[in-house]
């Protein structure tokens, strides 16, 4: 769990990421996801909902060290503009942003902010968003091609001996169910069209990846699940 804590946010002391760090994933990912929800719950009852909005925003990025924005920045970067795959992976790498980069980090920061100050405070569904995230990082980092061998991700993405079934049980049953029990508890059949929301986000980065790179690198990962947690914000915010 050290190495996840570590690896997901600026807090606990730096090791080097193991196989075995990615099944602690979907559960890192819930706890920083009630965090926000619980900071978000507080600030509603403190400011009005724009100032509690950009309050939660702030947070999200403290808690997430910025590590998925940068990740966003530099996959848009990669994979948006028209360019041959070898030169893909020399843009994402290039730790400057683009156009490409700051546009689509800006739109999406914005609609984070946009969705939460448009809704009262769901903060078990921020928990079930920022769990399925993680958890679906993980299940991606055991079942799709690596694009970046020697790369940071290398260190946990290699599991020898273990079968891609049995790498994904632990951190896709998990995610499943801790991502399920609290969209269900914090806003019932709404919590769980957002995490399908984000689901759908998830897998649509990928898709792009692995069409452009050939498979997917460490800020693919982190922009997924930005993606996906941005899409799930609105569904749960969307008017019914």
């Amino acid at each position: 769990m050290r190495g996840a804590l570590s690896f997901l946010t600026p807090f606990g002391t730096a090791t080097v990421p193991t196989p075995g760090t990615l099944d602690w994933f979907p559960v890192v990912g819930a706890a920083i996801g009630l965090a926000v929800g619980g900071v978000w719950w507080l600030a509603a009852r403190a400011w009005s909902p724009l100032a509690a909005a950009a309050v939660v925003v702030a947070v999200d990025v403290a808690l997430t060290g910025y590590l998925h924005l940068d990740g966003l920045a530099d996959t848009a970067d990669g994979l948006l503009p028209p360019m041959p795959a070898a030169r893909r992976l020399e843009v994402m790498s290039d730790p400057s942003i683009g156009a490409f980069g700051a546009v689509t980090l800006f739109t999406v920061v914005l609609a984070r902010f946009g969705a939460f100050a448009s809704m009262p405070a769901a903060p078990l569904v921020v928990g079930a968003l920022w769990c399925g995230s993680r958890s679906a990082m993980a299940v991606v980092a055991r079942t799709v091609r690596y694009a970046r061998p020697g790369g940071l991700a290398s260190a946990f993405v290699d599991r020898p001996g273990v079968g891609r079934l049995r790498g994904v049980a632990v951190p896709g049953l998990v995610g499943v169910a801790l991502s399920l029990g609290l969209a269900v508890a914090g806003r019932g059949v709404h919590g769980v069209v957002a995490l399908g929301a984000e689901m759908v986000g998830v897998v649509a980065v990928v898709a792009l990846a692995q069409r452009r790179i050939g498979g997917f690198t460490g800020d693919v990962l982190g922009a997924a699940g930005v993606v996906g947690e941005t899409l799930g914000l609105l569904a749960l915010a969307a008017k019914w």
